[in-house]
């Protein structure tokens, strides 16, 4: 709005100082130098500068200072209450360890970088050879690769990239899968199927092939041998079919990016409304993003299952602030250039908006990266706050459908799991509409209520878990975001 404007607010006339951009925040009092600023309820930061009355308030006039937190573990926890759709079920692809997909891929998984190109061969010969007309219940081949898996210091990434591995090669939406090394690596294959015991199959399951570049004799018959392997699979992994699952062997992954200040008043409190749903179902529902909490994890803690659970919370900010520490950063100026252009003015102004997508459930468990998921609930993973880094974590970790919110226009995707993008204003809606599936801008115009959106939102997830395409899907989209969380020296 234009310097001079006026806008009136319970009762109230206000004058704009200054011309404010579209989404940004104006001061409705004076506010000395010094003062806490108060947004959600919260603290999001301190004035840097008097504050008249009318003036546009941003990062020229606004800073961080470090705030105590009452954690209050536990205090606010409440059970989750059961929904009275508790029966409603998806169409999904039932697997023997008793989990179900939504999606049914065969997966071609690197251990190490250098075989990187093997598997890409490998899924481009059968993205060339349509699969649809003979295997119409394989959603595709995919290769799964990384720029890791070599040169790394046993303690971090190593452990890190083979939970990840290991995930995708158990995720519900992998029916069948190949693993290729080359032979020399750190992340040896044999290896890594001892450790996660890989070749310990479910009855039922397909099993997999392990090939080395090295033992195998080169490229040309590394990429002939796995073709093989992925054709004799195809006709097992057709044959499985959906069939009504209860809504209970859903676990959604949850991720905003390209946040603006319209994320923490419509998408992700819609998402928190379709979160409790699910989670009132029995599902699980599991959120990431560590950095993108700080300031707001009090509000997490108090509601906490056990006090166990909101300690690990804590202990993975406090690992946040020691690892960012070793390279002289911190974690309290996160927003990106986009943020801070779509409104957002401190980390703690993002947190406060992205937890929103919680919900109300208690917090019922905390997890590293890329751990396996067992628990239902509201989950907490501990990723960073980079779009595809987490969302590998959460994918990994068993999340077999994905939700993205995104008010500047992330056009992220993921294979193996589909992912919904939720808009939080209707201009970018219809500006990005070929990559946007739900538009929560209807809560800002005034047609729909938080709690209507976030059933929309609840309906997409049940529909696209039964099959319907994504616009990220239907684009293509999820064959280059898989990136695992590199952590520690290469050496």
């Amino acid at each position: 709005m234009k310097s001079g404007a006026s806008i009136r607010l319970n009762g109230s006339e206000i004058t704009l100082r200054q011309t404010i951009p579209g989404g940004h925040k104006v001061a409705l009092a004076d506010v000395y130098l010094g003062q806490e600023l108060i947004k959600y309820g919260q603290n999001i930061g301190f004035a840097k500068a008097a504050i008249k009355t009318g003036d546009w308030v941003h990062t020229h006039n606004v800073e961080l200072k470090e705030v105590g937190r009452d954690y209050g573990f536990c205090a606010d926890f409440q059970p989750s209450a059961v929904s009275q759709n508790s029966k409603q079920s998806f169409q999904g692809f039932a697997r023997p360890n008793g989990k179900a997909g939504s999606r049914n891929y065969i997966g071609v998984i690197s251990s190490v970088n250098c075989s990187a190109s093997v598997s890409r061969y490998v899924a481009d010969h059968f993205r060339t050879n349509d699969l649809s007309n003979n295997y119409p219940n394989v959603d595709g081949v995919v290769a799964f690769t990384h720029k890791g898996g070599c040169s790394y210091d046993p303690n971090h990434g190593h452990v890190l990239l083979q939970r990840v591995i290991a995930g995708m090669a158990r995720h519900p939406n992998i029916g069948g899968y190949l693993l290729v090394g080359l032979g020399c690596e750190v992340n040896q294959v044999p290896g890594l199927v001892e450790a996660y015991k890989l070749d310990q199959l479910q009855e039922g399951e397909q099993p997999p092939t392990f090939l080395t570049i090295q033992q195998t004799g080169g490229v040309r018959k590394t990429v002939e041998s796995a073709i093989k392997a992925v054709e004799e699979m195809l006709p097992k992994v057709n044959a499985q079919q959906r069939t009504p699952q209860p809504v209970s062997k859903l676990t959604l992954a949850m991720n905003c990016g390209g946040s603006d200040s319209n994320s923490g008043v419509s998408a992700n409190p819609a998402l928190g409304v379709a979160s409790d749903e699910l989670v009132s179902q029995g599902a699980a529902s599991v959120f990431g993003e560590t950095t993108e909490i700080y300031g707001a994890e009090h509000l997490l803690t108090r509601r906490a299952a056990s006090r166990e659970v909101g300690e690990k919370l804590i202990s993975q900010i406090r690992w946040w602030e020691d690892h960012t520490k070793m390279f002289g950063s911190t974690i309290d100026n996160n927003p990106s250039p986009g943020n801070k252009d779509g409104g957002l003015t401190t980390i703690f102004e993002k947190s406060l908006g992205a937890v929103a997508k919680a919900g109300q459930a208690p917090l019922s468990a905390v997890y590293d990266y890329a751990e396996p998921i067992n628990s239902k609930g509201l989950c907490f993973m501990d990723t960073p706050g980079n779009d595809p880094v987490s969302m590998t974590g959460l994918i990994s970790g068993g999340c077999n459908v994905g939700v993205f919110t995104t008010g500047r226009g992330s056009v992220y995707g993921c294979k193996p799991s589909p992912c919904i993008k939720v808009a939080t204003n209707t201009p970018l809606y219809n500006w990005m509409e070929e990559d946007m599936d739900v538009n929560a801008g209807t809560i800002l115009d005034g047609n729909e209520t938080v709690e209507q959106v976030g059933q929309r939102i609840y309906d997409k997830i049940i529909s696209v878990a039964s099959g319907e395409k994504t616009k990220s899907e239907l684009a293509g989209m999820g064959d280059e975001e898989f990136a695992p969380w590199m952590l520690g020296p290469t050496l």
